[in-house]
């Protein structure tokens, strides 16, 4: 009777082990037959049983399943956004984990994870196309996983957080790329632009100065830079970024319009002047250059004016009529200027203004009547 019960416990054995064994059968035959759904039921009965959890076979099989899983228009929607990928990574990283690389499923599994990973990005990209930045988001951290040194799964997820404001995991994301050596004045201006709508004006400079280290010529930050010193009203140490800027950018009349601009803040005039005069020698139809140049030639003559009417009898018999002779010629020196600033600006009031009072000083009473006219209609 023993023997027989030890005969009949042993079948049992046999048939648990054959069932075992049977449900990788049965997910390897259901999957050659297009039963894709019946296939994932089996292997993923089989990856939990302790008696085929451990084989590689049994992993790799259902990495396969669930990668044709994710292909099939019919029974891939079944399958939540990004389930199937990671359940093929799971399981070919498992396969890896027990083969080794260099096992016969091992390296099998190590050739799909390089499809796979064009799949995770894929899915990526469908996910945050639909505006499902979390799943996207998913599917980034997925593709790194499989090819940790690729550039293009960060980038990515650093576009995905942007999009869900989650900054923190962007420029974590982007400081991720810094650190793998990727080179690019864009990533510098994602970063410049999440600390503008953090209002960290800190944080901004800092990444314009960080972004100047490797690309030190570059025009787009030294004017970032200079307009960051501008506004903070650091005028004197934004002169020596701005000479900097011109000698990257020497045609660029803006530039030298802001220098002269700078250097009248800074009561440097010549200086002034000659930056002004730049300016226009190398874009004529700069603005500001040519109203700044006006202002510089009628303030000199009403300064020469003003002195003039404070000299006493004597002082003015002898040298007034000539201050007020070089005052008038300011006067009309300024005129090319404000006149070409109007032709540019038609409706300045600050250009229409000074016109009519330099008009007005030059005795030219029918052209100050018609800038009379013309502010009237500017307001």
């Amino acid at each position: 009777m023993k023997k027989i019960f030890l005969t009949l416990v042993a079948a049992v054995a046999l048939q648990t082990a054959s069932a075992q064994t049977s449900a990788v059968t049965n997910a390897i035959l259901n999957q050659r037959q297009g039963l894709l759904d019946k296939a994932r039921t089996d292997i993923d009965g089989a990856v939990l049983n302790p008696k085929t959890s451990g084989k590689a076979k049994t992993w790799y099989t259902r990495g396969e399943i669930y990668e044709q899983l994710m292909a099939s228009p019919i029974f891939g929607k079944a399958l939540k956004p990004g389930e199937g990928t990671k359940a093929a990574y799971d399981s070919y990283a498992k396969t890896i984990e027990l083969d080794t690389k260099e096992g016969e499923f091992g390296k099998l599994a190590v050739q799909k994870m390089d499809n796979l990973y064009g799949l995770a990005l894929n899915a990526g990209v469908e996910s945050y196309n639909g505006k499902n930045y979390d799943e996207a988001l998913n599917s980034y951290r997925m593709a790194q996983q499989i090819k940790p040194q690729d550039t293009t799964a960060y980038l990515y997820a650093a576009y995905a957080a942007e999009a869900k404001q989650d900054f923190t995991v962007a420029k974590d994301t982007y400081s991720k790329l810094l650190a793998m050596n990727y080179k690019s004045p864009a990533l510098y201006g994602r970063l410049l632009q999440i600390a503008r709508q953090e209002k960290n004006d800190a944080e901004a400079l800092k990444v314009v100065q960080q972004a100047l280290v490797v690309y030190p010529d570059n025009k787009v930050f030294k004017l970032e830079e200079l307009n960051m010193y501008l506004s903070s009203g650091r005028g004197s140490e934004a002169i020596g970024k701005l000479e900097s800027a011109i000698a990257a950018d020497p045609t660029n009349g803006n530039l030298y319009a802001v220098l002269g601009s700078l250097y009248d803040k800074s009561k440097q005039p010549e200086k002034a002047l000659a930056a002004y005069k730049k300016a226009v020698e190398v874009e004529p139809n700069n603005f500001d250059a040519q109203f700044n140049l006006g202002v510089y030639n009628y303030n000199k003559a009403a300064d020469l004016y003003t002195k003039a009417s404070k000299m006493d009898l004597a002082t003015y018999q002898k040298s007034g009529k000539k201050f007020e002779a070089d005052g008038k010629k300011y006067f009309q020196d300024s005129l090319p200027y404000f006149e070409k600033a109007l032709q540019l600006q038609p409706k300045d009031r600050a250009v229409l203004s000074s016109l009519q009072k330099a008009y007005v000083r030059l005795g030219r009473t029918a052209d100050a009547d018609r800038m009379n006219a013309r502010l009237e209609t500017a307001k």
